[in-house]
């Protein structure tokens, strides 16, 4: 069967029958609309003028979308561009039809065209939207946003509050450096800028109450920084991993690190005195840490001491896979700096192959509600978050190692010459992207399509 030909007859009852889960019946419908359009916001701080970027509904990061585990979500998208969009719903298991991929799933939305996505809510968690057209320029300039899925009975706290991190490339003008998909940010880490925001702005302070917790959202929209967040006299606990609840624990080495496209839940308990001031830092590049922003205390408490209220999450309706009968898969990424494209071949390979464009043919077909384990090796210089579209999985080993959370990701960052073990069981009809999630690296070939059948 030719993919045309799969992907026409996996669309058939695309709202109902690609999903191994059924809706609930009592769910409600929630409505919402964004208009990507270029538009202008402030990123940095006066004497510096606003900066021209690209926006939903005229703001950067765009409208956090929020709705109820179950509900399901219709968006209709307008396209005030100057060229073709889509909007991909990062993290969510949802129908082919609704992923935003290119051409793979549909057709992309053109110039003054609209469409609607609509979908179920089968997961809680922290998850965000961005364009896949183009994303390396398209996230770049300023199109992405939050999107929260709340479970029927989180923990308790005091404020949620979610932080979209993201870096930018400005030039004395702060202006956007228009110098996208450059040879030098393909081929290396990736394109690195020189202006870190949270939720749009160049924070100064984030002002906290002795006593109070936090569940703080951290999502990283960055086309290719890491972060690695140092908290200093606050112990964040780590409560969420990708929207996915995890057992509570202190991130390793006291750092919370992200990846590009990677979330992170944590509860902050706020256990400094009133007036006291503490850095965030980050700590991700060696030999350039640099401050976030300073936590400053409120003159007066909330509370004498933090709550001790219960702050496990719990497990969305996620298919254990079945590690004893689980099919095995090698994956291996190659390429980098001394792979620079000749004769259009490309610059990053899956398995030997760098994808031009979206619509692919398989290297992988995975059968349908079986268990699958990926052996992935990345044998190059480079970090690379890998990020599977439509499941989620487990990252169950790291260079031989049991993993000690066994942590369900949709996003999994792989360091250097690191070999990681994941493990799904491939429930979600379709051709799924598979790409590392430095938008750069994608552009450069750094993407495959995995089939379930």
């Amino acid at each position: 069967m030719t993919r045309r030909a799969f992907v026409a007859s996996s669309l058939a009852g695309v709202m109902s029958a690609t999903l191994p889960f059924p809706r609930m019946a009592e769910a409600a419908t929630r409505e919402f609309s964004l208009r990507a359009a270029p538009g202008s916001t402030r990123l940095v701080p006066e004497p510096h003028p606003d900066t021209a970027a690209w926006c939903y509904n005229g703001k950067v990061p765009g409208p956090e979308i929020r709705i109820r585990q179950g509900d399901r979500l219709q968006v209709e998208v307008t396209n005030d561009l100057a060229e073709e969009t889509t909007v991909h719903w990062h993290g969510i298991r949802l129908p082919n039809a609704m992923d935003g991929v290119p051409h793979l799933t549909r057709a992309p939305i053109a110039p003054g065209d609209r469409f609607v996505y609509e979908f179920d809510a089968v997961d809680a968690g922290t998850f965000w939207y961005h364009p896949h057209q183009r994303s390396f320029e398209q996230v770049g300039r300023g199109l992405y946003g939050p999107l929260i899925i709340e479970e029927a009975n989180p923990p308790w706290v005091d404020r949620d509050v979610i932080w979209v991190l993201d870096d930018w490339r400005l030039a004395e003008d702060a202006s956007i450096s228009d110098d996208f998909g450059n040879a030098h940010d393909l081929s290396h880490a990736g394109r690195l800028g020189n202006t870190v925001t949270i939720n749009g702005r160049v924070p100064e302070t984030f002002e906290v109450v002795s006593g109070e917790r936090i569940r703080l959202r951290l999502i990283n929209a960055a086309n290719a920084r890491i972060f690695a967040l140092d908290f200093g006299d606050h112990t964040p606990r780590i409560i969420a991993l990708d929207g996915q609840s995890v057992t509570p624990h202190n991130p390793s080495d006291g750092l919370v690190v992200l990846g590009p496209a990677m979330r992170v839940d944590v509860i902050l308990d706020c256990n400094g005195e009133p007036s006291a001031r503490s850095q965030l830092v980050d700590r991700a590049y060696r030999g350039n840490d640099f401050r976030v922003l300073d936590f400053t205390y409120a003159e007066t408490a909330l509370r004498e001491a933090t709550p001790d209220w219960p702050i496990a999450l719990p497990a969305s309706p996620i298919a254990e896979p079945d590690l004893s009968s689980a099919h095995r898969h090698e994956v291996t990424f190659t390429g980098g700096m001394m792979g620079m494209m000749h004769d259009g071949r490309g610059i990053w390979f899956v398995n030997g192959k760098a994808a031009q464009g979206h619509v692919l043919d398989p290297f992988l077909t995975l059968k349908r509600d079986a268990s699958h384990i990926l052996e992935m090796t990345n044998a190059t210089a480079f970090d690379h978050p890998i990020h599977l579209h439509g499941h989620s999985f487990r990252v169950i080993s790291r260079n031989g190692a049991p993993t000690p959370h066994r942590e369900w990701q949709d996003t999994v960052l792989m360091a250097p010459r690191e070999r990681v073990e994941i493990a799904f069981v491939a429930d979600n009809l379709g051709d799924w992207m598979f790409h590392c999630h430095i938008l750069e690296h994608q552009a450069a070939g750094m993407m495959g399509v995995i089939r379930v059948a």
